[in-house]
Protein backbone atom coordinates (compact mmCIF):
# COMPACT_ATOMS: atom_id res chain seq x y z
CA UNK A 1 0.00 0.00 0.00
CA UNK A 2 2.49 2.20 0.70
CA UNK A 3 4.20 2.01 -2.56
CA UNK A 4 1.07 2.62 -4.69
CA UNK A 5 0.55 5.83 -2.60
CA UNK A 6 4.44 6.16 -3.30
CA UNK A 7 3.97 6.17 -6.95
CA UNK A 8 0.51 8.48 -7.31
CA UNK A 9 2.58 11.11 -5.43
CA UNK A 10 5.47 10.99 -7.28
CA UNK A 11 3.32 11.22 -10.44
CA UNK A 12 0.39 13.95 -9.49
CA UNK A 13 3.90 16.06 -8.37
CA UNK A 14 5.89 15.92 -11.67
CA UNK A 15 2.88 16.62 -14.08
CA UNK A 16 2.64 20.35 -14.96
CA UNK A 17 0.01 22.21 -17.13
CA UNK A 18 1.26 22.40 -20.52
CA UNK A 19 2.12 26.06 -21.48
CA UNK A 20 0.78 26.43 -25.52
CA UNK A 21 2.14 29.81 -25.77
CA UNK A 22 5.75 28.41 -24.62
CA UNK A 23 7.93 29.03 -27.86
CA UNK A 24 10.14 26.30 -29.64
CA UNK A 25 13.89 26.88 -29.51
CA UNK A 26 15.74 26.50 -32.04
CA UNK A 27 17.24 22.58 -33.20
CA UNK A 28 20.21 23.38 -34.21
CA UNK A 29 24.10 21.18 -34.35
CA UNK A 30 27.26 21.67 -32.41
CA UNK A 31 28.11 23.93 -35.70
CA UNK A 32 25.24 26.12 -35.13
CA UNK A 33 23.28 24.50 -38.14
CA UNK A 34 20.23 22.98 -38.36
CA UNK A 35 19.75 19.93 -40.34
CA UNK A 36 16.40 18.45 -41.92
CA UNK A 37 15.24 15.98 -45.05
CA UNK A 38 13.87 17.26 -47.82
CA UNK A 39 12.48 14.82 -50.55
CA UNK A 40 10.18 15.05 -54.03
CA UNK A 41 10.06 12.29 -56.62
CA UNK A 42 12.49 9.85 -55.94
CA UNK A 43 15.20 12.65 -54.86
CA UNK A 44 16.38 13.44 -51.32
CA UNK A 45 18.26 15.33 -49.88
CA UNK A 46 20.02 16.30 -47.18
CA UNK A 47 20.41 20.23 -45.85
CA UNK A 48 22.58 21.99 -43.79
CA UNK A 49 21.69 26.20 -43.03
CA UNK A 50 23.26 28.78 -40.73
CA UNK A 51 23.21 32.20 -40.26
CA UNK A 52 26.51 33.56 -42.54
CA UNK A 53 27.71 34.57 -46.34
CA UNK A 54 24.45 34.07 -48.93
CA UNK A 55 25.72 31.11 -50.57
CA UNK A 56 24.21 27.58 -51.75
CA UNK A 57 26.43 24.97 -52.12
CA UNK A 58 25.02 21.81 -54.13
CA UNK A 59 27.14 17.95 -53.71
CA UNK A 60 29.99 20.76 -53.38
CA UNK A 61 29.48 22.72 -56.23
CA UNK A 62 28.42 26.26 -56.56
CA UNK A 63 24.67 25.81 -57.11
CA UNK A 64 25.29 27.79 -60.60
CA UNK A 65 27.21 24.91 -62.00
CA UNK A 66 25.26 22.00 -60.33
CA UNK A 67 21.53 23.81 -62.19
CA UNK A 68 22.55 25.47 -64.83
CA UNK A 69 18.94 26.59 -66.01
CA UNK A 70 18.00 29.69 -64.23
CA UNK A 71 14.33 28.05 -63.39
CA UNK A 72 15.73 25.24 -60.73
CA UNK A 73 17.50 27.55 -58.88
CA UNK A 74 14.51 30.27 -58.10
CA UNK A 75 12.70 26.79 -57.51
CA UNK A 76 14.68 26.02 -54.35
CA UNK A 77 15.12 29.83 -53.54
CA UNK A 78 11.85 30.24 -53.24
CA UNK A 79 11.12 29.64 -48.97
CA UNK A 80 14.46 31.69 -48.58
CA UNK A 81 12.94 34.55 -51.01
CA UNK A 82 9.67 34.61 -49.30
CA UNK A 83 10.58 34.91 -45.71
CA UNK A 84 13.50 37.76 -46.41
CA UNK A 85 16.29 35.21 -46.09
CA UNK A 86 17.84 35.29 -49.59
CA UNK A 87 20.85 37.27 -48.01
CA UNK A 88 21.17 35.83 -43.84
CA UNK A 89 21.95 32.14 -44.97
CA UNK A 90 24.52 30.07 -46.00
CA UNK A 91 23.53 26.37 -47.15
CA UNK A 92 25.11 22.84 -47.71
CA UNK A 93 23.44 20.30 -49.50
CA UNK A 94 23.44 17.18 -50.44
CA UNK A 95 21.29 15.75 -52.92
CA UNK A 96 21.01 11.79 -54.97
CA UNK A 97 18.22 10.28 -57.36
CA UNK A 98 16.07 11.64 -59.60
CA UNK A 99 16.57 14.56 -61.79
CA UNK A 100 17.52 18.00 -61.83
CA UNK A 101 13.41 18.77 -61.49
CA UNK A 102 12.86 16.34 -58.56
CA UNK A 103 16.14 17.30 -57.09
CA UNK A 104 15.26 20.83 -57.13
CA UNK A 105 12.23 20.51 -55.20
CA UNK A 106 13.76 18.41 -52.68
CA UNK A 107 16.33 20.78 -51.78
CA UNK A 108 13.46 23.52 -51.46
CA UNK A 109 11.54 20.93 -49.16
CA UNK A 110 14.67 20.66 -47.37
CA UNK A 111 15.19 24.15 -47.01
CA UNK A 112 11.98 24.87 -45.52
CA UNK A 113 12.15 22.43 -42.92
CA UNK A 114 15.81 23.50 -41.67
CA UNK A 115 14.24 27.04 -41.83
CA UNK A 116 11.73 25.79 -39.44
CA UNK A 117 14.23 24.18 -37.40
CA UNK A 118 16.80 27.22 -37.84
CA UNK A 119 13.33 29.88 -36.48
CA UNK A 120 10.87 27.83 -35.41
CA UNK A 121 8.62 31.60 -35.41
CA UNK A 122 8.66 31.19 -39.58
CA UNK A 123 6.69 27.56 -39.08
CA UNK A 124 3.31 29.33 -39.46
CA UNK A 125 4.01 31.60 -42.67
CA UNK A 126 5.77 28.55 -44.85
CA UNK A 127 3.08 26.05 -43.99
CA UNK A 128 0.53 28.82 -45.47
CA UNK A 129 2.50 29.38 -48.66
CA UNK A 130 2.91 24.87 -48.67
CA UNK A 131 6.55 24.74 -48.67
CA UNK A 132 6.47 22.43 -45.76
CA UNK A 133 4.23 19.92 -46.83
CA UNK A 134 5.65 16.77 -49.01
CA UNK A 135 4.22 16.81 -52.74
CA UNK A 136 3.71 12.99 -53.23
CA UNK A 137 3.45 12.56 -56.48
CA UNK A 138 5.53 9.92 -58.10
CA UNK A 139 5.28 8.17 -61.75
CA UNK A 140 2.81 5.45 -61.44
CA UNK A 141 4.12 1.79 -62.39
CA UNK A 142 3.89 0.28 -65.85
CA UNK A 143 1.47 -2.80 -66.29
CA UNK A 144 1.69 -5.98 -67.68
CA UNK A 145 -0.11 -5.97 -70.99
CA UNK A 146 0.10 -2.36 -71.27
CA UNK A 147 2.84 0.33 -73.05
CA UNK A 148 3.45 2.36 -70.45
CA UNK A 149 1.17 2.66 -67.00
CA UNK A 150 -2.47 3.13 -68.19
CA UNK A 151 -1.74 3.52 -72.67
CA UNK A 152 -2.92 0.11 -73.70
CA UNK A 153 -2.60 -1.56 -77.11
CA UNK A 154 -3.84 -0.09 -80.33
CA UNK A 155 -7.47 -1.92 -80.59
CA UNK A 156 -7.79 -4.29 -84.07
CA UNK A 157 -11.12 -5.05 -84.80
CA UNK A 158 -10.17 -8.19 -86.72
Amino acid sequence: MAQDEEITTKITSSSSPIDLDEQKKPVLDKLGRAYATGRRKTSVSRVWIKYGQPKIVVNGKPVEKYFLRKIYTSILEAPLAKTDNLDKIEILTTVSGGGLSGQAGAIRHGISRALVNLEPSLRKKLKKMGFLTRDARKVERKKFGKHKARRSPQFSKR
